[in-house]
C-alpha cells in the first residue's frame, strides 16, 4: 500500500538560494513520479503573501501560512542568515514554534537552519549550513554542533538540514530512510546519478578561515557564483548585482582568496564538473555543457589546465564508470 500524500511547505526568506530549492522541489517530484501518485505535496510559503526575491533576484510567489494547514515537514531556506527586520523574526521564532508543538518536521537548507537555531529549536542537535556563515553561526547559536559536512537528517528528532548545494543528496537520504533502498536506488537513475554524496563530506571552501567570509559582499559573490555554474555571469555583472564595482571586487578576491573573480569563478566550474564526472552518467560533452563550456574542446582544455588531465582521463580512473561515448561526445 502506497503512504498517504505528505503536504511540504518550503519557506522562503529574503535571498533564499534558488537552487536549492529547485534541486528540493526536483527531487520530491521524481520520487512522485516514480511511484506513480503524488507522495509530496510541494508549497513555497512565507510569513506574509506575495513575491520573495531570491539571492539571484528571482521572484517566487509565497502564500502565508494558515490554520487550516497540516504540514508533514517545512523546510526554511535563506541566504545571509538574521537580515529581516525584528518584529519579522519575531514572528518567524513564534511561527517555527508553533509548528514543532504541531510536530511538524522542520529542517532548513542554505543558512535555513539559522531561523531553527534562533528559534530555540536546534540546541543539542546537529546542523548543517552553508560554509560562508559557520564561523558567524556558531559564535551565535554555540548550543548547535554546527557540522562542515553537507547534510544532516534526524527524522527520529524531527529535525534536518543541509548546504545549498546539497538538497539534491539530502532527498537522496530521505528517498532511503522514508521509502528504503531499493526506491532509493531507482531514484538515483531517474536523476542521473550513481550515488548521493555523504553526510560526513566536507565542504569544498572549508579549509577558508573566518576572515575570508568575513566580507558579506565578497560571501555574496562567491554565493551568485555557486548559484551559476551552468550560465557563468561576467565580472561586471557579478559586481553589479553585489552592488561594487569591478575593481572593488577583484580587490576581494585579491585580499581575501588570492585570485581574481574569473579565475576563481573557473575553479568553481571545474570542480563541479569533475563532481559530474565521477558520479554522473552524463556524456563528457553534456558534463561541460552544464557547467557552462560553450564546446567539448574548450572544457577538455580547460579541465586539463586546472586538474593535469582530460575530462576523460577522470572518468576512466574510476572502474566500471567509463561507458562508450555518444556520437558527438570527442572531448
Amino acid at each position: 500500500m502506497l503512504p498517504i500524500t505528505r503536504a511540504i511547505g518550503c519557506l522562503l526568506l529574503p535571498g533564499f538560494p534558488l537552487r536549492a530549492l529547485g534541486a528540493w522541489t526536483d527531487g520530491l517530484a521524481a520520487l512522485n513520479a516514480q511511484q506513480g501518485q503524488v507522495l509530496y505535496a510541494l508549497s513555497t510559503l512565507a510569513l506574509d503573501e506575495g513575491l520573495v526575491l531570491a539571492g539571484t533576484g528571482v521572484a517566487v510567489h509565497c502564500r502565508a501560512p494558515c490554520a487550516a494547514d497540516h504540514w508533514h515537514t517545512v523546510v526554511v531556506l535563506a541566504g545571509e542568515p538574521c537580515t529581516m527586520e525584528a518584529g519579522q523574526e519575531a514572528q518567524l521564532r513564534a511561527q517555527l514554534r508553533a509548528w514543532d508543538q504541531e510536530g511538524v518536521l522542520l529542517g532548513g537548507l542554505g543558512s535555513g537552519a539559522a531561523a531553527l537555531a534562533a528559534a530555540g529549536l536546534l540546541d543539542g542537535h546537529r546542523a548543517c549550513a552553508d560554509w560562508a556563515w559557520l564561523d558567524r553561526l556558531s559564535a551565535r547559536h554555540p548550543g548547535v554542533a554546527w557540522s562542515q559536512g553537507l547534510w544532516d537528517l534526524t527524522l527520529a528528532r524531527r529535525r534536518f538540514s543541509a548546504t545549498s548545494s546539497a538538497a539534491t543528496d539530502l532527498v537522496g537520504a530521505w528517498a532511503q530512510q522514508l521509502h528504503g533502498e531499493p526506491v532509493q536506488q531507482e531514484w538515483l537513475l531517474a536523476m542521473d546519478l550513481r550515488h548521493g554524496r555523504a553526510a560526513e563530506d566536507r565542504q569544498r571552501r572549508e579549509h577558508l578561515e573566518a576572515r575570508d567570509v568575513a566580507n558579506p559582499k565578497l560571501a555574496e559573490a562567491l554565493a551568485l557564483m555557486e548559484a551559476n555554474l551552468a550560465e557563468p555571469l561576467p565580472t561586471e555583472e557579478v559586481a553589479r548585482l553585489v552592488g561594487v564595482s569591478r575593481r572593488q571586487l577583484e580587490r576581494l578576491f585579491k585580499q581575501h582568496l588570492d585570485s581574481l573573480p574569473s579565475r576563481h569563478y573557473l575553479a568553481l566550474r571545474l570542480e563541479r564538473a569533475q563532481r559530474l564526472l565521477q558520479q554522473g552518467t552524463q556524456s563528457i560533452l553534456q558534463v561541460g555543457l552544464s557547467c557552462g563550456f560553450a564546446s567539448g574542446p574548450h572544457f577538455s582544455n580547460a579541465y586539463k589546465a586546472h586538474h593535469g588531465h582530460t575530462p576523460r582521463e577522470e572518468r576512466s580512473r574510476r572502474p566500471g564508470w567509463l561507458a562508450p561515448a555518444p556520437q558527438g561526445d570527442r572531448s
